[in-house]
Protein backbone atom coordinates (compact mmCIF):
# COMPACT_ATOMS: atom_id res chain seq x y z
CA UNK A 1 0.00 0.00 0.00
CA UNK A 2 1.24 3.07 -0.85
CA UNK A 3 2.24 6.06 1.70
CA UNK A 4 -1.39 8.04 0.58
CA UNK A 5 -3.56 5.06 0.89
CA UNK A 6 -1.97 4.20 4.46
CA UNK A 7 -2.02 7.54 5.66
CA UNK A 8 -5.85 8.05 4.14
CA UNK A 9 -6.74 4.88 6.25
CA UNK A 10 -4.40 6.22 9.36
CA UNK A 11 -6.38 10.09 8.98
CA UNK A 12 -9.70 7.76 9.18
CA UNK A 13 -8.79 5.66 11.89
CA UNK A 14 -7.99 8.90 13.79
CA UNK A 15 -11.45 10.62 12.96
CA UNK A 16 -9.40 13.38 11.11
CA UNK A 17 -10.41 12.72 7.60
CA UNK A 18 -14.02 14.14 7.48
CA UNK A 19 -13.24 17.48 9.85
CA UNK A 20 -10.63 17.95 7.57
CA UNK A 21 -12.37 17.64 4.15
CA UNK A 22 -14.89 20.24 5.76
CA UNK A 23 -12.30 22.59 6.82
CA UNK A 24 -11.07 22.30 3.32
CA UNK A 25 -14.42 23.29 1.64
CA UNK A 26 -15.21 25.89 3.97
CA UNK A 27 -11.63 27.65 4.37
CA UNK A 28 -9.66 26.08 1.63
CA UNK A 29 -5.54 24.12 1.32
CA UNK A 30 -4.08 26.13 3.51
CA UNK A 31 -5.98 25.84 7.22
CA UNK A 32 -7.21 21.99 6.33
CA UNK A 33 -3.42 21.28 5.83
CA UNK A 34 -2.68 22.86 9.31
CA UNK A 35 -5.80 21.31 10.81
CA UNK A 36 -4.13 17.87 9.91
CA UNK A 37 -0.64 18.53 11.08
CA UNK A 38 -1.97 20.59 14.56
CA UNK A 39 -4.39 17.67 15.56
CA UNK A 40 -1.71 15.00 15.17
CA UNK A 41 0.82 16.66 17.29
CA UNK A 42 -1.87 17.23 20.05
CA UNK A 43 -3.12 13.65 19.50
CA UNK A 44 0.75 12.32 20.19
CA UNK A 45 0.93 14.53 23.45
CA UNK A 46 -2.46 13.34 24.62
CA UNK A 47 -1.54 9.85 23.91
CA UNK A 48 2.08 9.70 25.08
CA UNK A 49 2.44 6.78 27.49
CA UNK A 50 3.50 9.20 30.23
CA UNK A 51 0.49 10.90 30.48
CA UNK A 52 -1.55 7.60 31.32
CA UNK A 53 0.36 4.92 33.42
CA UNK A 54 -3.00 3.15 33.71
CA UNK A 55 -3.16 2.15 30.15
CA UNK A 56 0.74 2.24 29.26
CA UNK A 57 0.18 -0.66 26.93
CA UNK A 58 -2.15 0.68 24.56
CA UNK A 59 -0.81 4.05 24.84
CA UNK A 60 2.35 2.91 23.37
CA UNK A 61 -0.15 1.07 20.79
CA UNK A 62 -1.29 4.49 19.54
CA UNK A 63 1.93 6.20 20.06
CA UNK A 64 3.63 3.85 17.93
CA UNK A 65 0.89 4.37 15.21
CA UNK A 66 0.88 8.46 15.50
CA UNK A 67 4.61 8.15 14.90
CA UNK A 68 4.21 5.94 12.20
CA UNK A 69 1.71 8.74 10.80
CA UNK A 70 3.86 11.27 11.44
CA UNK A 71 6.48 9.66 9.02
CA UNK A 72 3.80 9.24 6.22
CA UNK A 73 2.72 12.99 6.50
CA UNK A 74 6.32 13.81 6.12
CA UNK A 75 6.29 11.75 3.00
CA UNK A 76 3.39 12.69 1.07
CA UNK A 77 3.42 16.11 -0.89
CA UNK A 78 0.73 18.64 0.43
CA UNK A 79 -0.52 18.66 -3.54
CA UNK A 80 -0.85 14.65 -2.93
CA UNK A 81 -2.80 15.12 0.29
CA UNK A 82 -4.83 18.18 -0.98
CA UNK A 83 -6.53 16.22 -4.03
CA UNK A 84 -7.05 12.70 -0.61
CA UNK A 85 -9.39 15.93 0.87
CA UNK A 86 -11.04 17.05 -2.79
CA UNK A 87 -11.99 13.54 -2.96
CA UNK A 88 -14.37 12.86 -0.69
CA UNK A 89 -15.85 16.62 -1.29
CA UNK A 90 -18.98 16.26 -3.72
CA UNK A 91 -19.29 18.42 -6.67
CA UNK A 92 -21.42 21.75 -5.54
CA UNK A 93 -25.25 21.79 -7.16
CA UNK A 94 -26.14 24.48 -5.00
CA UNK A 95 -25.64 26.89 -7.89
CA UNK A 96 -23.37 29.21 -5.82
CA UNK A 97 -21.06 30.89 -7.91
CA UNK A 98 -17.42 30.43 -6.74
CA UNK A 99 -14.99 32.95 -6.21
CA UNK A 100 -10.92 32.71 -5.37
CA UNK A 101 -9.32 34.93 -3.55
CA UNK A 102 -5.43 35.64 -3.60
CA UNK A 103 -4.39 37.44 -0.98
CA UNK A 104 -0.81 37.63 1.03
CA UNK A 105 -2.00 39.58 3.78
CA UNK A 106 -3.55 37.42 6.73
CA UNK A 107 -6.07 39.90 8.07
CA UNK A 108 -7.42 40.62 4.65
CA UNK A 109 -7.54 37.45 3.37
CA UNK A 110 -9.69 36.39 6.36
CA UNK A 111 -11.58 39.58 6.00
CA UNK A 112 -12.81 38.94 2.35
CA UNK A 113 -13.34 34.87 2.73
CA UNK A 114 -16.16 35.99 5.74
CA UNK A 115 -17.76 38.44 3.74
CA UNK A 116 -17.96 36.36 0.25
CA UNK A 117 -18.99 33.60 2.42
CA UNK A 118 -22.19 35.76 4.05
CA UNK A 119 -22.97 36.84 1.00
CA UNK A 120 -23.53 33.17 -0.31
CA UNK A 121 -20.38 32.79 -2.38
CA UNK A 122 -18.27 29.73 -2.40
CA UNK A 123 -15.06 30.57 -1.81
CA UNK A 124 -11.14 29.39 -1.32
CA UNK A 125 -8.53 31.20 -0.37
CA UNK A 126 -4.75 31.32 -1.09
CA UNK A 127 -1.83 33.15 0.31
CA UNK A 128 0.33 33.69 -3.02
CA UNK A 129 0.26 33.08 -6.45
CA UNK A 130 1.90 29.77 -6.65
CA UNK A 131 -1.17 28.39 -4.21
CA UNK A 132 -3.37 29.98 -5.91
CA UNK A 133 -2.63 28.69 -8.93
CA UNK A 134 -2.88 25.30 -7.92
CA UNK A 135 -5.94 26.15 -5.99
CA UNK A 136 -7.76 27.37 -9.29
CA UNK A 137 -6.71 24.09 -10.80
CA UNK A 138 -8.69 22.25 -8.05
CA UNK A 139 -11.53 24.82 -7.81
CA UNK A 140 -12.47 26.40 -11.22
CA UNK A 141 -13.78 29.56 -9.87
CA UNK A 142 -16.16 32.14 -11.71
CA UNK A 143 -14.31 34.95 -10.50
CA UNK A 144 -10.68 35.68 -9.72
CA UNK A 145 -10.27 37.97 -6.59
CA UNK A 146 -6.29 38.50 -6.43
CA UNK A 147 -4.02 41.28 -4.69
CA UNK A 148 -1.60 42.29 -7.39
CA UNK A 149 2.35 42.53 -5.56
CA UNK A 150 2.94 39.28 -3.69
CA UNK A 151 5.88 36.61 -3.65
CA UNK A 152 6.90 33.95 -5.95
CA UNK A 153 4.48 35.09 -8.13
CA UNK A 154 2.42 38.29 -8.73
CA UNK A 155 -1.31 38.62 -9.45
CA UNK A 156 -0.31 39.75 -13.13
CA UNK A 157 1.64 36.65 -13.27
CA UNK A 158 -0.92 34.23 -12.15
CA UNK A 159 -3.64 35.55 -14.13
CA UNK A 160 -1.67 34.80 -17.49
CA UNK A 161 -1.18 31.34 -16.41
CA UNK A 162 -4.78 30.85 -15.72
CA UNK A 163 -5.96 32.30 -18.91
CA UNK A 164 -3.27 29.78 -20.47
CA UNK A 165 -6.60 27.11 -18.91
CA UNK A 166 -9.40 29.64 -19.39
CA UNK A 167 -9.22 32.96 -21.54
CA UNK A 168 -12.79 34.45 -20.68
CA UNK A 169 -11.38 33.90 -16.02
CA UNK A 170 -13.26 36.85 -14.85
CA UNK A 171 -10.82 39.17 -12.71
CA UNK A 172 -10.70 41.50 -10.09
CA UNK A 173 -7.40 42.91 -9.44
CA UNK A 174 -7.23 44.93 -5.44
CA UNK A 175 -3.79 46.49 -4.21
CA UNK A 176 -2.10 49.76 -2.52
CA UNK A 177 0.50 50.19 -5.12
CA UNK A 178 -1.13 50.94 -8.83
CA UNK A 179 0.58 53.70 -8.94
CA UNK A 180 3.78 52.12 -8.86
CA UNK A 181 5.31 52.88 -12.10
CA UNK A 182 6.70 49.21 -13.08
CA UNK A 183 3.07 47.57 -11.60
CA UNK A 184 0.85 50.14 -13.24
CA UNK A 185 2.11 49.82 -16.76
CA UNK A 186 1.91 45.87 -16.84
CA UNK A 187 -1.60 46.14 -14.90
CA UNK A 188 -2.95 48.91 -17.79
CA UNK A 189 -2.14 46.77 -20.36
CA UNK A 190 -3.96 43.54 -18.52
CA UNK A 191 -7.23 45.58 -17.62
CA UNK A 192 -7.77 47.78 -20.66
CA UNK A 193 -7.07 44.27 -22.83
CA UNK A 194 -9.20 42.19 -21.22
CA UNK A 195 -11.59 44.36 -19.32
CA UNK A 196 -9.96 43.37 -15.91
CA UNK A 197 -11.77 45.46 -13.05
CA UNK A 198 -9.71 46.69 -9.61
CA UNK A 199 -9.80 48.07 -6.77
CA UNK A 200 -7.31 50.37 -4.82
CA UNK A 201 -6.92 49.44 -1.07
CA UNK A 202 -7.85 50.63 0.92
CA UNK A 203 -11.53 50.23 -0.24
CA UNK A 204 -14.98 50.08 1.13
CA UNK A 205 -16.98 46.87 1.47
CA UNK A 206 -19.77 47.42 0.21
CA UNK A 207 -17.80 48.88 -3.39
CA UNK A 208 -16.33 45.50 -3.71
CA UNK A 209 -19.50 43.48 -3.04
CA UNK A 210 -21.40 46.11 -5.56
CA UNK A 211 -18.64 45.68 -7.93
CA UNK A 212 -18.43 41.23 -7.91
CA UNK A 213 -22.23 41.02 -8.14
CA UNK A 214 -22.61 43.11 -10.94
CA UNK A 215 -19.16 41.74 -12.70
CA UNK A 216 -20.67 38.20 -12.09
CA UNK A 217 -23.85 39.13 -14.12
CA UNK A 218 -22.10 40.78 -16.78
CA UNK A 219 -23.14 44.14 -15.72
CA UNK A 220 -20.66 46.73 -14.78
CA UNK A 221 -22.77 49.42 -15.94
CA UNK A 222 -22.73 52.72 -13.40
CA UNK A 223 -19.75 50.91 -11.83
CA UNK A 224 -16.54 52.77 -11.18
CA UNK A 225 -14.39 49.33 -12.25
CA UNK A 226 -11.35 50.80 -10.61
CA UNK A 227 -12.13 52.39 -7.57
Amino acid sequence: MDNLASLERELIFLGLLDKAREIYHDLGAVSALSYIRSSHRLLSKVYHPDLNPDNVKKAEHLQKRLNHISELIGAVEDNDLIALLRKGIPEETNGKKKILVVEDEFGLQETFRDVFIMEGYDVRVALDGEEGYRTYLQFKPDLLFTDVVMPIMSGVELVKKIRQDNPRIKVIYISGFFGLRNVKKELQEDMLRYGYPCLSKPFKISAMLELVEKYLKNDLTGVNVCV
